[in-house]
């Protein structure tokens, strides 16, 4: 039962409909068949019992060092486990292992890759396994919850924004006006907006936001038409405002602090209203800011000294509250008392209104959500980055500071702002005056210390020791050393993700270069392995099934998941993996680049149909257009050498794998072959995929024959 409320992207505010909506590779098997040579040199019949098999989810493997391999002319041996005295049986004739090397007569280099291959895929799968170990669901009681507003706790909600040009002030306003409209009083609301870009366009959006939310927030259903009419001039102020955009935004800029504040005294004394802070953080050419990182640590510090709220809500700017009850229920939570000495956020999961039927990008992330179940009964869920409502103390680590502590450690851990250190007290109480202005000494501070680009030189909040740093700095908030193993291996799963490239183009090219020369690697369809091998492929590809249905999804979402997963491993895994490598070496300094959210109505009507969309850089669509002209042309060549050298009984499994990548993205051919619209893959791409894949296939023949 998913208890978490729903947090989407807006379209329009508060309206009741908006969210709805919110790999596998290919097995391997090799077989040995084993035997023990008996003085007069006949194999006694021995059943075989060494079986290596690999499949994306429920990999099997089940391993013996055997003395003896006995093959037969017919079948090349796939697993190759040496000892001083092992020896392999071909042909009547029997040849060391160091012989097969030094004559070339068998390729061991292809069973080696493979093996490799399968030893990544069971070694990710077995850590996967972790989340199916404990799953746990959860019930919220928000009617349990005291009465008194004055009882609840006040909360912070961040929101971070960097560019008007590519986040439309529109969709920014309205997340933040989700957050001004939570069911909670009012009072306890303070709304931070940090706006990376320092653009005047958003401090004007945000100027109109807050003429808005006054009628927005305290909106009855008597008003509708009015409010509607008042949104429609707040749209239009915003578009007129939004004409230079991409002109506004500067990185280089002095920090910029404004509370939002009436200058109507009468509409000010009218209804409580929260608070709004546009916050612009100092940004120099010359000093590092840590992109959406440091944009949060320097909410954290402007926060603490106006608002303090004991509890933070971070938000993306696209992303905003559909169930506006969410503060309550996280409220349920931390204010248990079993369980809030040891929690240190409540994580919601990210879903999306505009999703179509399809589903072809696997946009809901369900993938993502069916693991949370699992690591919630483990130890709680990782961050997933924006949703999810955080305990300030757990960020200070308020339990390692001692209350007579020197106040000079205080500023080598937490930098030298006075307020600041003041503000971990639990009796700091916020500044904020009745008109809602910071008061001169304070505003100052804000400015000039809490805000500026320097802040965290020479403290240890710029480094590891700052629990502050460690978890937005894309660390975590646990201790490695405290987290149980199954609680480990989660973590060490959602890590290791990207290594899926290794095995997957193992798989995706290995074989398919032995089919072509007439090696094989898998089972003969007549041998009694081939049973298993087929059986633990088809209950793996049924399990998913059983997993998405059962979590709620159509059948068809088992195959979109699959796709995807394909195409990240050919592309994003491919290009994440080596950027990590390069960078972890200085060989390639690591950027960020902001996705771009202002909505293509010609896109969005093509993701509606669930015709996929081949726009994107040639460098990520080139390796999967390449892997499948390669696996496609490898099918046919492999099938007519089946048929002309009628080895249909050895190569049959080896050539049902580039079939079933095939079968799989038939999305990439119909892209490149049959469709014409200007989504599809550009005759040029297709030209570039063709040479990469004459290349691999020359050059894995090269290594194959050599």
């Amino acid at each position: 039962m998913n208890i978490s409320p729903d947090i989407s992207v807006p379209i329009f505010p508060k309206s009741d409909n908006d969210s709805v909506g919110i790999l596998e590779s290919l097995p391997t098997h090799t077989v040995v068949d084993r035997t023990s040579l008996s003085d007069n040199n006949h194999a006694p019949d021995i059943p075989t019992d060494t079986v290596f098999v690999d499949n994306n989810k429920r990999p099997t493997r089940t391993t013996t060092t055997p003395k003896y391999l006995q093959v037969y002319e017919c079948d090349l041996p796939h697993s190759l486990q040496s000892n001083s005295s092992a020896q392999l049986v071909q042909s009547g004739k029997t040849t060391t292992l160091s012989q097969i090397i030094k004559t070339r007569e068998i390729p061991i280099l292809p069973f080696l890759l493979i093996f490799i291959s399968e030893l990544l895929f069971t070694f990710i799968w077995i850590l996967h396994q972790a989340y199916r170990w404990k799953p746990v669901t959860r019930t919220v009681y928000p009617e349990r919850l005291p009465q008194d507003h004055e009882k609840l706790p006040p909360v912070d909600v961040f929101i971070c924004t960097a560019d008007p040009s590519k986040e439309p002030s529109l969709g920014v306003m309205n997340t933040v006006l989700s957050a001004m409209a939570l069911d909670y009083p009012p009072h306890k609301i303070a709304v931070y907006l940090s706006d990376d870009g320092g653009s005047f366009v958003t401090l004007n959006a945000t100027r109109e936001a807050w003429k808005f939310s006054k009628w927005w927030v305290l909106f009855v259903e008597t008003e509708k038409k009015e409010i509607k009419k008042r949104y429609n001039e707040f749209k239009e102020a915003l578009e007129n405002n939004s004409v230079n955009a991409s002109g506004s935004v500067s990185r280089d800029h002095a920090p910029t602090i404004e509370v939002m504040n009436d200058s109507d005294a009468k509409d000010s004394d009218k209804e409580e209203m929260p608070v709004l802070v546009y916050v612009a953080r100092e940004k120099r050419p010359s000093h590092p800011h840590h992109f959406k990182a440091g944009a949060l640590n320097v909410l954290i510090r402007v926060s603490a000294v106006i608002s303090n709220a004991p509890y933070i809500l971070v938000l993306d700017c696209d992303h905003y509250c559909n169930d506006p009850t969410s503060a309550r229920q996280a409220m349920c939570f931390f204010l248990d008392p079993k369980i809030s000495p040891k929690l240190a956020f409540v994580q919601f999961p990210q879903k999306f209104h505009n999703i179509s039927q399809h589903d072809i990008y696997d946009a809901r992330l369900h993938y993502y959500w069916r693991r949370w179940p699992g690591v919630d009964g483990i130890g709680g869920p990782t961050i997933s980055g924006c949703n999810m409502y955080l305990k300030r103390e757990a960020l200070y680590r308020k339990k390692n500071i001692k209350n007579d502590i020197d106040i000079n450690n205080m500023k080598k851990s937490y930098g030298s702002s006075n307020e600041l250190i003041k503000s971990i007290n639990e009796t700091y109480k916020q500044y904020l005056l009745k008109d809602k202005k910071i008061n001169g000494a304070l505003e100052k501070e804000v400015h000039q210390l809490l805000a500026s680009c320097t802040y965290d030189n020479h403290s240890d909040w710029g480094k590891e020791a700052s629990g502050v740093h460690i978890f937005f700095g894309g660390g975590r908030l646990y201790d490695r050393w405290k987290m149980s193993t199954l609680q480990c291996m989660c973590y060490a799963a959602l890590s290791f993700d990207p290594i899926y490239v290794v095995p997957f183009y193992g798989l995706a090219i290995i074989p398919q270069i032995c089919l072509l020369h007439g090696i094989p690697l898998y089972p003969k369809v007549s041998d009694p392995f081939f049973v298993v091998f087929a059986f633990i492929f088809i209950a793996s590809q049924l399990k998913h099934v059983q997993e998405v249905m059962f979590y709620g999804d159509s059948i068809w979402t088992s195959l979109y998941e699959l796709r995807v997963w394909m195409m990240k491993s050919a592309s994003c895994n491919l290009y994440a993996t080596l950027g990590a490598f390069l960078d972890k070496f200085g060989l390639q300094e690591a950027h960020f680049n902001l996705t771009d959210k202002v909505v293509d109505d010609e896109r969005e009507t093509r993701f509606k149909k669930g015709i996929y969309d081949f726009q994107g850089s040639p460098m990520l669509i080139a390796p999967i257009c390449s892997l499948y002209i390669f696996n496609l042309a490898s099918f046919f060549i492999g099938m007519a050498r089946i048929v002309n050298t009628h080895k249909a009984n050895e190569l049959l499994v080896q050539a049902f794998i580039p079939l079933f990548g095939a079968i799989v993205n038939y999305h990439v051919l119909e892209a490149m072959v049959v469709r014409t619209d200007k989504a599809r893959i550009s005759p040029s791409v297709s030209l570039l995929s063709v040479a990469i894949t004459t290349f691999i296939l020359c050059f894995g023949s090269l290594i194959l024959i050599f």
